[in-house]
């Protein structure tokens, strides 16, 4: 199925980073809403800058008589986009207090921090459009506005920078190119007027690499720092490695741990080890198949427990399509689940061959595979 344009989601974020020049704001607006083709007309803005920008940009934005976000919205008939002083979000320092600038390596990362919540949350639902703008701040809060959205961005995400023709960027008297004239005047001493009218505001969309795919779920629906994100992407790289820890109840893929069902640890045990012994894959005819899964769950939750005999008298038959089938599926979709699609590729349990002859098991290199602490199983 085709994404949607952006445009088209119930919610469209326009998500801008910026510090002592708050007009970088209705600049982007002015770029995405009246100069885009197709225009993106967001129905909030959201603002993430430093405690004097935050003052700014009230007072020049959002003041109910000399505000320009106003101004801009009366003048090219801009309606029903939410901004207001709520939407305004001071980023925190080293101390968790409002930070005033960047100043040292803590303000760095808590700053760091700050911006990737902020672009994980917005992300987060599947009902918005996010569109980030770098063009404002300090370089270090656009880069990591920029680098938050290659972790968290989807397809519908957009990442921009403005253009502003000479000699009105940076002014501090210009806001937007205005549908009628209005006269500025150049800063020195050899100051002369210009009128915004004849402003050219454009659009610059960057492409960024989306990197989403890559995270495990814990990271997509929790708070987590900066550093533990682009770790977590980064490990999507590296050359996998399986570690299966019955006594917890879990497996460590990478160094991303996923905790599973006793009898879906069994089944993915059961793999695991084939693989490592170099047996070939299985299907739900293979010989002994039942006595081999059998003595994994034993493993895990003890012979003589009532889980271990419920079990086998479930499968006192043999293994049957079904059974096989349901167990495969829940173990991949809680690998899917725990470490995202895309981290969990190398994990999965694949299919080997062709119809009516498929059989499966773990494509993993068997050295990347290793079992932890004492148990009643060989390994040969």
């Amino acid at each position: 199925m085709q994404a949607k344009a952006p445009d088209r989601y119930c919610r469209r974020i326009l998500l801008a980073v910026t510090g002592l020049s708050p007009q970088v704001v209705t600049e982007t607006l002015y770029a995405v809403a009246v100069e885009n083709d197709p225009p993106f007309m967001p129905s909030e803005i959201h603002l993430l800058t430093t405690g004097e920008g935050a003052e700014r940009a009230q007072l020049t934005l959002l003041h109910q008589q000399t505000g320009w976000f106003q101004r801009l919205c009366h003048d090219y008939a801009l309606s029903g986009i939410k901004f207001d002083p709520d939407d305004i979000h001071i980023l925190s320092g080293a101390e968790n207090s409002p930070l005033e600038d960047i100043r040292s390596p803590r303000d760095n990362e808590a700053a760091a921090d700050t911006i990737t919540e902020q672009v994980r949350e917005f992300t987060s639902d599947p009902n918005s459009a996010v569109h980030v703008s770098i063009a404002g701040g300090r370089k270090t809060m656009g880069f990591f506005a920029g680098y938050a959205l290659s972790l968290y961005g989807r397809v519908q995400d957009r990442l921009s920078h403005v253009l502003v023709s000479a000699p009105f960027e940076s002014h501090p008297d210009f806001y937007y190119p205005t549908p009628y004239s209005r006269v500025i005047f150049t800063q020195g001493p050899d100051s002369r007027p210009l009128d915004t009218q004849n402003a050219r505001v454009t659009l610059a969309e960057i492409p960024f690499v989306r990197l989403r795919d890559g995270l495990p779920k814990r990271l997509l629906e929790g708070r987590a720092s900066f550093s533990d994100t682009v770790m977590a992407a980064q490990r999507a790289l590296e050359p996998p490695s399986l570690l299966i820890d019955a006594r917890n109840r879990r497996i460590v893929a990478g160094e991303e741990t996923v905790c599973l069902a006793p009898a879906d640890l069994a089944f993915y045990s059961w793999m695991a080890r084939r693989r490592m012994n170099a047996r070939h894959p299985v299907r739900w005819t293979s010989e002994g198949i039942r006595e081999e899964y059998l003595a994994e769950y034993a493993d895990i939750v003890g012979k003589w427990s009532g889980d271990y005999e419920r079990v086998e008298t479930a499968l006192k038959d043999g293994v049957n399509e079904e059974w096989f089938e349901q167990r495969k599926a829940k173990t991949n979709a809680a690998l899917r689940a725990g470490l995202g699609e895309q981290l969990a590729k190398p994990y999965l349990i694949t299919a080997k061959g062709q119809r009516p002859g498929t059989r499966f098991g773990l494509a993993l290199a068997k050295g990347a595979i290793r079992f932890s602490g004492p148990t009643g199983l060989s390994d040969e």
